[in-house]
């Protein structure tokens, strides 16, 4: 069955009624979007592995239970794709280093072995930077993606081969993950929505590369998360993979999040586009208070106000930097001799805070965590920027805002206080500028808070248009 470009880039809750409704079979459905990436990866770089022989498999299992000869589970037959620093059974993870370039999982992520239970197939792996630590998604093993809107920019990072690829109808639905924006941040720069839950809600074990255990830092502020076209498609993902896990000991039973029930009149926001040092520029500052004028319309309070959360970015930098990259430096030794530059000077090994040093950092950052709960007491839903500029050149190390340069890192203030406080943030598309590259919309919410999160996002994206494809 031929598919057209109506279907390939239709929701995945959609595609599943199609499935259920057997106007397709998943058979159909997978070959279908395998050679849609064939087609379209080319010039993109977004899909790095492809699991053609399994998929199929798996989608000869889903027509079965669909034709009436087993349980209908809630992803039946429907493709995905996965980051490729989240680790999938039998299939290549290599977190973009030469070091891991033929390692092959033995098992799958929590997050991914739920996914597969629901009954969704993973069709494909998508691009990374090295170590999934940059803005930008280039690796000594696949190279450099290219961003859908323009090739000469990044599609964002760590996650930007999922959100480029999301983007131009290779999947339907995927998985990312977040620590300093990672999730929100491709989403922005590819005009693609992404959910960064609440740390504790999803098993963030699977994440990490062979050998390296999950230094407090990265536990308490990395989380896996959905990515999507649809901000529908973020809450079906959501309910499937969040709750605990003997791999994962500090997720927590969470309720499904049912975000049609909130009632969108009783939620108050703050809105607020500049905060620290590196300013954001005009036109994303434009698009952000044109987006709260138009949720106001649909009688969503929307106030502007400062949140307090200026020490966010200190803190994500001093908790991260704590241990002076030490662990990393032993964990990967040699092997790193085979990383990129910028990757080797990211992480060279400083000097380490005492243990008495990181405890007072841990607590400076649970007296701000406790602050910013305060403020979220009366705005449970703050609205920003989700970095301070567009989609930038590949290669850049440095961006340029009203006639001056800052470290592209330095950038990333408006989602890495997210990070810092464990809070769930979902970016939708809320405009372009004057290049015509996607501006992201940042919704933020309290701990646990995922369900009104999901129900602003979705207003967001009724009153600003939400996704559209990409000029392929």
């Amino acid at each position: 069955m031929a598919f057209s470009d109506e279907l390939f880039f239709a929701p995945a809750h959609k595609l599943a009624a199609m499935l259920r409704k057997r106007e397709v079979s998943s058979v159909e459905m997978v070959d279908a979007f395998i050679e849609r990436i064939e087609t379209v990866n080319r010039g993109l770089n977004a899909v790095v592995t492809l699991v053609e022989e399994r998929a199929s498999r798996e989608a000869e299992e889903s027509d079965r239970r669909l034709s009436g000869k087993g349980e209908i589970r809630p992803l039946e037959g429907i493709p995905v794709t996965i980051k490729d620093s989240i680790i999938t059974e039998g299939v290549r993870s290599t977190w973009g280093m030469k070091m891991f370039e033929h390692h092959v999982a033995r098992q799958d992520a929590p997050t991914v072995e739920r996914l597969r239970a629901a009954g969704a197939i993973v069709i494909a792996k998508t691009n990374t930077p090295e170590m999934t630590m940059d803005y930008d998604c280039d690796n000594p093993v696949f190279g450099p993606t290219n961003n859908p809107w323009n090739r000469e920019r990044v599609p964002g990072g760590s996650s930007g081969g999922e959100a480029a690829a999301l983007a131009v109808g290779m999947s339907p639905l995927g998985m990312g993950s977040d620590f300093r924006g990672s999730i929100r941040v491709p989403a922005a720069f590819c005009g693609v929505v992404g959910l960064k839950p609440s740390w504790g809600t999803i098993p963030g074990s699977g994440h990490m590369a062979p050998g390296i255990a999950s230094p407090p830092p990265i536990a308490h502020m990395a989380t896996i998360g959905p990515m999507a076209r649809y901000v529908d498609d973020l809450t079906l993902a959501y309910n499937v993979v969040k709750g605990p896990h003997p791999s994962a000991p500090y997720t927590v039973p969470t309720a499904q999040a049912h975000p049609e029930k909130v009632d969108l009149k009783t939620v108050r926001c703050a809105i607020f586009t500049d905060a620290c040092e590196v300013p954001v520029a005009s036109e994303i500052r434009a698009a952000i208070e044109r987006a709260g004028r138009e949720l106001q319309k649909m009688g969503i309070v929307v106030e502007a106000v400062k949140p307090p959360i200026d020490d966010g970015d200190r803190l994500w930098w001093e908790y991260n930097g704590a241990d002076g990259n030490q662990l990393m430096a032993e964990a990967f030794g040699e092997g790193m001799k085979h990383s990129r530059e910028r990757l080797r000077k990211f992480l060279v090994a400083g000097e380490s805070k005492s243990a008495a040093e990181f405890f007072k950092i841990a607590i400076q950052r649970d007296g701000w965590r406790v602050q910013l709960a305060e403020f979220m007491e009366r705005y449970p839903i703050i609205l920003g920027p989700a970095f301070c500029v567009t989609a930038f050149k590949h290669g850049a190390t440095e961006v340029e805002i009203d006639g001056k340069t800052y470290p592209h890192f330095m950038a990333g203030w408006p989602v890495a206080w997210g990070n810092c406080a464990g809070l769930p943030g979902v970016v939708v598309p809320c405009g372009k500028d004057r290049d015509g590259l996607p501006i992201g919309l940042q919704i933020n919410g309290r701990a646990f808070g995922e369900e009104t999160v999901l129900a602003v996002a979705k207003a967001a994206e009724t009153a600003l248009g939400g996704y559209q494809k990409p000029p392929l």
